[in-house]
Order: structure tokens, then C-alpha cells, then sequence
């Protein structure tokens, strides 16, 4: 039984316009699902991804009207968005740059070629060239050209203070292995690093785990990171996995239905909310695929209630 990659990561924006036009209009990520946090409808919940809405593609956000994240440990301290290769990434640091983005300059990293920016709330993302193969799902309707668009997650790098409870959830409970070491750098001071590969290929199905024991832990909020889900293909893989986490006393939280995949949270001993989902039924179940995301999606569970959620939702005045 094994995880085949990431399968989406969510994070918190205190700005969903704004959220908005950085994703789609500077990243060039198509908005595949507009929706709400379905624990709070209150709060939107925003989903981009690749042109065909692909699982492992999805950086997703929760609209709640919070501070600042604090950085620290027990977090998600990097999102790696794949490009296609090391000329990509220069063709990025142009566009960044003359976007006026917050970026650094192109580096190695884990013996990658990397461009680390921020959004414009501080969601540190980094784009990595990847030349390992995959079919890329562009969106045509994306500012960014063709062959320099995201094709998906990966690597995504947490910190934790201990590396050994960490490592004994994500090797003998979640089947992954520890592939390598390396140093992170990081403010002038290399951090220890290691990375864990699940079932596939290349950066898409790597978690890198940082390891500072002396930090103090992030305080929630936005431009942080709410929790990353991993892959897992279909509804029997996935009750075995509920199975599995439950005979190892993890406290999961589910399985939970959310209409386009199936759920299971659980918290790593280091503070980091995880998330196993299922590959499907997918974005399309309830739109059209050419027209996702351009109306307010709900679930069926939901649809009652339309009328009182949209009431309480803010317009998302697109910029």
C-alpha cells in the first residue's frame, strides 16, 4: 500500500482577490473550483491547479480574516511548484522581476535547480525544475506560456523539532522511505534536512523534513500553511488506509466525504496536519470541465443551504 505523491496543499489568505489574481494571473494556475471550506461556510475555499484540474496539481486556499502567520517550527515551510527545467526557471526570474514579485535568485538546492518567491502575503513557494517525465495538462486560457507553466506539487519541506518521531510515523505507518540527507540553507545557517519518497518518481512524491529543535513553533495564520494531503487512488485504498491508521492508534479524522475526494486528517508527532485523499470523482463532478470554477460550487450536502451561504460570503471581485 503506498501513496503515490502530494495531492493538494492548503493554505490560509486574509485577501481572496488578491489570492486570486496572484495564483491565476502572476503563477498562470487555473481556478478549477470555487467553493467553500465546507466545516465553515462562512470562509471561502479556493482550489488552482493545472488546465485538466489533475490530482497532485492543487494549491488550495482557505479565506479566513487572519493575521499574519508567525514562522517556526511544527509548519510547512516551503510549497514546491514544478516547472519544466532549468531554462524555465530563468524565464520565471524575468517575469518575476518585472512583476515586481519577492523572489531570490535562482540556486541549488538538494541538487535541483530552485527560484524561491513569496506571495504577496508571505506563502513561501518555490519553483523547481523538474525534468522528470510527465504529461503536462496546460491551460490554454493561462497568461503563461505554454512550456513554462506549473505542472504540479513537489517537493513540499516541513520543519519539526525531532526528526525520530516524525520518521517512524512516515516510514512505518505511511510506507515511505528515507531516501537521502542534505543541508538547507537558510538566513546563513545550514538546517539538516531529509527527504522521504513515496510510491512514484521525482519531486512530486518527496517530503523533505527539516529539523530545528530550537525554534519556536509557527503561529498560525495567513500566508501559512493549513495542512498537505497526500495521494492515495481510489475509495478501497483509501478505507484501507483509514484501517491502517486506526489499528496504529492515530486519532484520524474520518473518512469524510467532500464530494470531489475523500478525506482522512491526522496530526505527525512534529505538528503537521496531514491529509490521505482519493484521486476522485474530481472537479468535474459537478461542472463542466471547460467551465470550471467560474460560478460558486457547492456539494450536494450543501445545496440546501445556497441561499444562506452565499448571503454570508463576501462577492470575490475578481483583480
Amino acid at each position: 500500500m503506498q501513496l503515490t505523491g502530494f495531492h493538494h496543499l492548503t493554505a490560509v489568505t486574509a485577501d481572496a482577490a488578491r489570492n486570486h489574481s496572484f495564483y491565476t494571473q502572476t503563477l498562470g494556475l487555473r481556478l478549477v473550483k470555487k467553493t467553500v471550506n465546507q466545516d465553515d461556510t462562512s470562509a471561502y475555499h479556493l482550489f488552482y491547479a493545472d488546465g485538466d484540474a489533475s490530482p497532485g496539481t492543487d494549491i488550495t486556499f482557505f479565506d479566513w480574516p487572519a493575521p499574519r502567520e508567525r514562522r517556526g517550527a511544527r509548519s510547512v515551510v516551503s510549497t514546491g511548484l514544478r516547472v519544466g527545467g532549468e531554462a524555465s526557471l530563468a524565464w520565471w526570474q524575468t517575469r518575476l522581476g518585472t512583476l515586481g514579485v519577492k523572489h531570490a535568485p535562482i540556486t541549488r538546492r538538494d541538487g535541483r535547480a530552485v527560484l524561491d518567491l513569496e506571495d504577496p502575503e508571505g506563502q513561501r513557494l518555490s519553483l523547481v525544475a523538474d525534468d522528470t517525465p510527465v504529461i503536462p495538462h496546460r491551460w490554454k486560457k493561462s497568461p503563461v506560456r505554454a512550456e513554462h507553466q506549473i505542472t504540479g506539487l513537489g517537493p513540499i519541506a516541513m520543519s519539526v523539532p525531532a526528526l525520530a518521531p516524525t520518521e517512524r510515523v512516515l516510514t512505518q505507518l505511511m510506507n515511505m522511505k528515507r531516501v537521502r540527507d542534505y543541508a538547507w540553507p537558510q538566513d546563513g545557517v545550514d538546517r539538516e534536512a531529509h527527504v522521504f519518497q513515496m510510491g512514484a518518481d521525482g519531486p512530486q512524491a518527496e517530503l523533505h523534513v527539516l529539523v530545528e529543535p530550537g525554534a519556536a513553533p509557527a503561529r498560525p495564520g495567513a500566508g501559512g500553511v493549513h495542512h498537505v494531503a497526500f495521494r492515495t487512488p481510489d475509495r478501497v485504498q483509501h478505507d484501507a488506509w483509514a484501517a491502517r491508521l486506526a489499528e496504529a492508534g492515530a486519532h484520524a479524522h474520518g473518512p469524510i466525504d467532500r464530494f470531489y475526494f475523500r478525506s482522512l486528517y491526522f496530526r505527525e508527532p512534529g505538528g503537521v496536519l496531514f491529509e490521505i485523499a482519493t484521486d476522485g470523482p474530481g472537479f468535474g463532478a459537478d461542472e463542466p470541465m471547460d467551465a470550471l470554477g467560474e460560478k460558486l460550487a457547492l456539494p450536494p450536502f450543501l445545496e440546501p443551504q445556497r441561499a444562506e451561504i452565499e448571503r454570508g460570503l463576501k462577492p470575490l471581485v475578481t483583480r
